[in-house]
């Protein structure tokens, strides 16, 4: 199999998204080589998921008064602030006819392989964890996507944090916090990791690229061919840049179901926990849990992790509450699972009543991030 290798710094975000979709059509029909594209974009751009609603994901008046660019990718998933410390890998193959969706996952966590194997290389032990994350000891360190073009092709879609200015993050990102403080960076910074932060000194890019590209070279069997795009695959990726990523109809579309939060206090015999739920609709889209107890910042990040994107009913809360704490139930010091379930409880009511009395009072959630008593 040949695969071409282009590399690129400092990419307009319509650009580079509209490169990743003409590549995955392109090499879907045959007409372009299969591709890795290892790129960064041009410092800085807020890029939601495919399904999300940029007003719930993105401070939008932060981003016009600071020059952020703002647009949706193709693939799924949550809003990112991408720029000059976070690399973009784009690897574009045919896929097979019968390849579908039900296979995202299977598909993410072998191409991650790619990309665990370059960071092993680099003395940093990963993992495909949950969803679409590549995770260092339960901190985020890379964002996964897929996307399967109606050609066949397949674009694999991940983002690796060199580094990351999480004070920035958090004012381009609409989160559930109130109000950004050391606290709260204090919180995102120890749910997610950096390249940097990991290997334990200063890495430069030029450093990070050929590793990621020789590991997939090496994943795929691959001969690899540096190149850049073709004239005639330029003319394409710049006819759908002006008709798809440089609109508003793509970029700003809605969602019906703005996003609530609620909050709760659960005083417990260990000590204070607060909880902060976002609800899409009655679909728990993040948890965020901090407070006075003991408890392995790894378990808390599995916790928050195993409720996103999860239903709001107490059965379902229960059933994947139980089998957490078969694994994790020792990590929390004597917090028992009914507490948990009263926090969440008080927490998603409270943001379902937000829900009835008003159509749009949103928040988004990038990370996953008054008082009850518990009878005994």
């Amino acid at each position: 199999m040949n695969l071409r290798l282009i590399e690129e710094d400092g990419v307009n975000a319509s650009v580079g998204l509209a490169a990743d979709e003409t590549l995955a059509r392109r090499v879907g029909d045959g007409s372009s080589l299969p591709t890795l594209r290892l790129y960064t974009y041009r410092s800085s751009a807020a890029l939601v998921g495919r399904f999300q609603s940029v007003e719930n994901e993105i401070h939008l008046g932060f981003c016009h008064d600071n020059g952020v660019a703002v647009n949706r990718r193709p693939t799924g998933g949550g809003a990112l602030l991408m720029g000059e410390d976070q690399l973009g890998i784009a690897l574009t193959l045919p896929g097979r006819s019968d390849e579908g969706y039900s296979r995202a996952r299977e598909l993410m966590e072998l191409f991650s392989v790619g990309l665990v194997n370059a960071l092993a290389a680099m003395g940093v032990g990963a993992s495909f964890r949950r969803k679409n994350d590549l995770e260092v000891s339960g901190r985020k360190i890379a964002g996964l996507g897929m996307y399967r073009d109606i050609s066949g092709g397949l674009l694999f879609h991940a983002s690796l944090l060199l580094d990351m200015d999480i004070a920035l993050m958090l004012s381009v990102l609409n989160t559930p916090f109130e109000k950004i403080s050391d606290k709260e960076i204090r919180h995102v910074g120890e749910r997610l990791t950096t390249l940097r932060r990991e290997a334990g000194s200063g890495l430069l890019l030029d450093e990070v690229r050929p590793e990621v590209a020789a590991s997939y070279v090496r994943l795929m069997g691959a001969d690899v061919r540096p190149g850049d795009f073709t004239p005639e695959e330029r003319r394409a990726i710049g006819e759908l840049e002006r008709s798809k990523y440089q609109t508003d109809r793509w970029i700003y579309q809605t969602v019906p179901v703005p996003d609530t939060v609620g909050t709760s206090r659960v005083k417990t015999p260990a000590g204070m926990i607060e909880f902060t739920v976002c609800l899409a609709g009655e679909m728990i889209k993040c948890v965020h849990v901090t407070g006075d107890f003991f408890a392995s910042e790894e378990s808390l990040a599995d916790l928050e992790g195993s409720l996103r994107w999860h239903s709001s009913a107490r059965w379902k809360l229960e059933g994947t509450l139980r089998a957490f704490y078969a694994n994790h139930g020792d990590a929390f010091g004597g917090v028992g699972i009914e507490y948990i379930l009263a926090g969440l409880g008080q927490a998603i009511n409270r943001s379902l009543l937000k829900a009835a009395r008003t159509a749009s009072d949103p928040y988004g959630c990038f990370v996953n991030p008054g008082e009850a008593h518990v009878p005994a």
